[in-house]
């Protein structure tokens, strides 16, 4: 389990791809971990001989905007949209925290507003989303951009009552 840079990740894929190693990739911001994203991941993990979490850098985080449940995110505007935010926990800490779970090989950071340009870096075999087609969850990658890139879309139901924005809403609620 180890965090490294793209170019690293790059290479090593190489030489996966030489082997006969499925590659699974799962991209997402995985602020304040929760059992919904250990699922996920766990899920992940079963589906390839390598599990790669792409993680989105604290800068690259719309600030507005659609972004998937991955990401951090809380129900704040009038209209029921999800308005964007920071993440609470720095990337460098949710990156020691993810790379920590045995399910997880790689985390490497992108930083870009989507994961679309790493996964067509990467190549993976397999990319992991949570949510249904075309659901917001799903609008962080386009099934297109992985299909482009050489590799399959699965899909992960996400946890009901798990989410980022339901432990920022637990959390004001307690300490309001």
């Amino acid at each position: 389990m180890a965090i490294v840079s793209q170019s690293e990740l790059i290479l090593q894929r190489q030489e996966w791809k030489r082997n006969g190693q499925r590659v699974a990739c799962a991209a997402g911001v995985f602020d304040l971990l929760h059992p919904g994203h250990i699922r996920l991941l766990e899920q992940a993990r079963g589906l390839g001989e390598v599990l790669v979490v792409a993680l989105q850098s604290d800068p690259s985080v719309p600030s507005g905007g659609r972004q998937s449940s991955q990401a951090a995110a809380t129900p704040s505007r009038a209209d029921g949209r999800i308005a964007a935010r920071q993440p609470i926990t720095p990337a460098t800490e949710r990156a020691e925290v993810l790379k920590a779970l045995a399910a997880v090989d790689y985390v490497v950071e992108f930083h870009e507003p989507t994961p679309r340009e790493f996964v067509a870096r990467l190549v993976p075999d397999i990319v992991v989303k949570g949510g249904e087609p075309g659901s917001q969850e799903s609008a962080f990658l386009d099934d297109e951009a992985v299909k482009a890139a050489g590799g399959q879309v699965v899909r992960v139901a996400l946890e009901p009552g798990y989410s980022t924005s339901l432990l920022i809403e637990r959390i004001t609620k307690l300490h309001a």
